[in-house]
């Protein structure tokens, strides 16, 4: 028999565990809303000086995919994910018309999210040349919102973010969905695919950073200036100097 004080206790108990059960919502739009408020991984708290990376994957012809985290180096949470599908109807406008709305797409994401970094998945060398020119549109599209933004981009190959998020450099895009709700804690596989690529270039670009600081390795614009002159050399009188870039490439 149970007393009435250990059946109030049971009761609260159960009343409890019901308050803290995370609500699933099919939508992903609702979901991200949700994600403000879910817990970090591993049950940490996001530090203040968290880094904030948006992830963006290009696409020339499917949808273009983004994701946008918080992470400190040992936590991290995700904040907003999606892909932006422009229809048919749209491309035929104008050849610029899907270029717009992608341009427009990440402007939005900036200004409503803030990021400190953007990373960028750069374009795969083995495509066919028409594909990797519509490609390298839609990249340059997207590197001009940040610069308008003052937002400092890097950039990481297809293997490089397989082989940091999943382990394995030629992982099909299944895997990655998997690893990348592993180690988001996600409580729904991030769809579409297209999505879950550019949380892993996201991912990739904070494991990357927690790599450097932990060893002190110099950031990748010091290794670029110092491969440009050789130790000691100084730029002669009167050379033009170049304004340094914003775009950061870990390649």
């Amino acid at each position: 028999m149970i007393s009435n004080g250990h059946c109030s206790v049971a009761v609260l108990l159960l009343r409890c565990l019901r308050a803290k059960r995370p609500k699933k919502c099919g939508k992903a739009a609702l979901f991200a809303l949700d994600c403000l408020s879910m817990n970090a991984t591993n049950g940490g708290r996001i530090a203040r000086n968290a880094m904030r990376v948006l992830g963006i994957d290009p696409a020339a012809a499917g949808p273009t995919g983004y994701g946008i985290i918080d992470g400190d180096g040992r936590n991290c949470r995700m904040l907003h994910y999606g892909a932006l599908r422009v229809q048919a109807s749209r491309q035929k406008q104008s050849s610029g018309a899907a270029l717009q709305d992608i341009h427009e797409l990440i402007c939005r994401l900036i200004r409503d999210f803030a990021p400190t970094v953007m990373a960028v998945e750069s374009v795969f060398t083995a495509l066919n040349m028409r594909t990797a020119l519509r490609l390298s549109e839609v990249r340059g599209v997207v590197l001009l919102a940040a610069a308008q933004h003052e937002l400092p981009v890097h950039s990481y190959s297809p293997r490089e973010v397989k082989a940091s998020v999943a382990g394995y450099g030629h992982a099909d895009k299944r895997q990655m969905q998997l690893m990348v709700r592993a180690l988001l804690s996600m409580p729904e596989t991030p769809e579409p695919a297209d999505a879950a690529d550019a949380l892993a270039v996201a991912l990739c670009h904070l494991q990357t950073e927690q790599a450097r600081l932990r060893y002190g390795l110099p950031a990748a614009k010091l290794l670029a200036k110092s491969r440009a002159l050789p130790s000691g050399a100084t730029p002669a009188r009167g050379a033009t100097r170049l304004p340094a870039s914003r775009i950061e490439s870990t390649r």
